[in-house]
């Protein structure tokens, strides 16, 4: 009977945890909505942050992406794998607007490369397949490290992106 008792408490313990910890919970099944996390180690002060590496897959193209050195992306990665439908906006960039907001520390990064991957706001992810000079404000989340091939693959509509880490 004492095992059985102290069986249930941890696994009630175990539940709870992994109510907290959304990594768990998408390792165990439990966060729904086609999204799920891992757990990605994150740098406390004076540990030396080192790049991670994603992956963007968009119709059978796969691109390697470096994430930029921000909380936003810390965030983001730990959001990772995920599938997004992204909407065209301007003939330079697809978009979408995740379900939580990430953290933000925008800069104005006047020019805009092919492959950069940035936050608008506090939700919107943005992943720009076209070179050009802007006046928005965007916090960094990544950048494809080859970006050739991306905008072939993205086409010219909406479409349908992965993200998982590298």
């Amino acid at each position: 009977m004492r095992k059985l008792f102290g069986f249930a408490v941890l696994t009630l313990l175990f539940s709870a945890f992994c109510a907290l910890f959304p990594a768990c919970a998408a390792q165990t099944g439990g966060n729904g909505g086609g999204q799920t996390a891992s757990e990605t180690p994150q740098g406390g002060e004076g540990e030396e942050n080192v790049a991670e590496k994603i992956v963007i897959e968009v119709n059978g193209a796969e691109f390697t992406a470096t994430l930029a050195e921000t909380d936003a992306a810390r965030a983001f990665a730990q959001m990772l794998p995920m599938t997004l439908s992204m909407r065209e906006l301007n003939g330079n960039e697809k978009y979408c607007y995740l379900g939580e907001t990430l953290p933000t520390d925008a800069v104005l990064p006047e020019q805009i490369s092919c492959g950069d991957l940035m936050l608008f706001g506090d939700s919107c992810i943005v992943l720009f397949y076209e070179d050009f000079t802007t006046s928005y404000r965007y916090t960094p989340i990544g950048a494809a490290d080859e970006p050739e091939g991306l905008a072939a693959a993205l086409g010219g509509g909406d479409v349908t992106v992965t993200f998982r880490i590298g």
